[in-house]
């Protein structure tokens, strides 16, 4: 089982290359299956690979992606649509971690999410 973790950055470097640090971030992890559902409309948002220096759209197969203020809305909107969030902890869990990034940026000039994809060995 594939696994995607979120993220929040309180500080980025604008050269810094971000690496897995999963504690760092409190991430909140999600299926995998999730994000292949959503990539074509994930496909539409602006991102970062590994760090600021590299824009691009979407998530990064695997890898760190950076996700600007400006598209956690649109982030937001897209998992929210999915109705299988009221059957889903970690869905909800998700939510609460984007809503906590939109309203922080109110007070911190950068914040972003962080994403890393792995695999579950059983």
């Amino acid at each position: 089982m594939i696994k995607t973790e979120f993220g929040i950055i309180e500080d980025i470097g604008e050269t810094q290359e971000y690496s897995y640090d999963p504690e760092k971030y409190q991430c909140v992890c999600i299926d995998d299956a999730y994000i292949d559902d959503w990539w074509n409309k994930l496909a539409l948002l602006k991102t970062y690979f590994h760090s600021l220096d590299r824009p691009e759209f979407g998530l990064a197969r695997w890898g760190i992606t950076l996700i600007p203020p400006d598209s956690l809305p649109g982030f937001q909107e897209i998992m929210l649509s999915d109705k299988r969030i009221n059957e889903d902890v970690h869905l909800r869990g998700l939510a609460d971690k984007i809503q906590d990034a939109i309203s922080r940026n109110k007070k911190i000039h950068k914040m972003f999410c962080c994403i890393n994809r792995y695999k579950i060995i059983k």
